[in-house]
């Protein structure tokens, strides 16, 4: 019942949530007829020594998720048929019988949508775990992931100066479609938008370790908004947006006097 996550290999990248595949032992024979026995043992000779003891094969199990393994292909036992003494009248048949075993997998439905995915974790805080359901919640923390760069490349405005690598405060040419406590990819560099006052903005410079970079009048700025959230792609680095509430009917954990006394937030 364990699940791992898998990425399609077609069409837009989208992360499912896939069962473990299990793992079998098929058994299949090969047999070489020939009538002379030379024929048969110069095909034998050109199969035998690449089982030792076994050969891998790299097999494209599940192509719609890339799911490509090494199957061991076990050569189990040779035998040998020869029908010499069946009498004049019979055509003379040699056989060699392979048994093989390929330790191969099979893999369950694989789903056609993301659904069974965790993408959102909310954590709520009690007071007191003496009775969980009668205790009061003091904090309920939210993390979602947050994707680290602009995906969709929607150019939604241009700076119109150049700015240096320090430059904290510029202007763009239309900041109506950006937010303030929002986010901004400009060349690669990740910007936190602290203020906007007309098409004047002002940002954090190089966020989340993206590195500060000088850019230049008609950089195009990308907002890393929900739809690149949306976008973020299996193996891909991602932050995480925070969001902490605190109950009216609980308490929070705060120092007073130099001693931890529980400080009560109801009215």
């Amino acid at each position: 019942m364990q699940t791992f996550k898998a990425n399609t290999t077609t069409g837009t990248k989208v992360a499912k949530k896939v069962y473990m595949p299990v793992p079998y032992n098929l058994g299949f024979r090969l047999n070489l007829m020939t009538q002379y026995n030379e024929d048969s043992l110069q095909i034998i000779e050109q199969i035998l020594p690449y089982f030792q003891p076994s050969f891998n094969l790299t097999v494209d199990l599940v192509s719609s998720i890339g799911e490509k393994r090494d199957i061991p292909m076990v050569l189990d036992s040779v035998s040998f048929d020869d029908n010499y003494d069946s009498g004049m009248e019979e055509k003379r048949v040699i056989i060699h019988t392979l048994e093989f075993t390929a330790k191969t997998y099979l893999f369950g439905n694989v789903p056609t949508s993301s659904d069974g995915l965790i993408k959102k974790v909310i954590v709520d805080r009690y007071g007191s775990t003496s009775n969980t359901k009668t205790a009061s919640r003091e904090l309920r923390y939210v993390a979602e992931p947050r994707a680290l760069k602009d995906y969709n490349n929607d150019a939604t405005t241009t700076i119109i100066t150049d700015i240096s690598a320090t430059k904290m405060t510029f202007d763009v040419a239309d900041a109506t479609a950006l937010v303030e406590d929002g986010y901004i990819d400009i060349d690669n560099e990740l910007m936190y938008i602290d203020k906007i006052n007309g098409n004047t903005i002002t940002v954090k410079r190089g966020v989340d370790g993206t590195p500060k970079n000088a850019h230049i009048t008609g950089s195009a700025v990308n907002a890393v908004n929900a739809i690149d959230d949306s976008m973020v792609e299996l193996g891909d680095d991602f932050g995480f947006s925070e969001q902490r509430f605190d109950f009216a009917d609980g308490r929070v954990w705060s120092p007073t006097k130099g001693t931890d006394v529980w400080v009560n937030l109801m009215p």
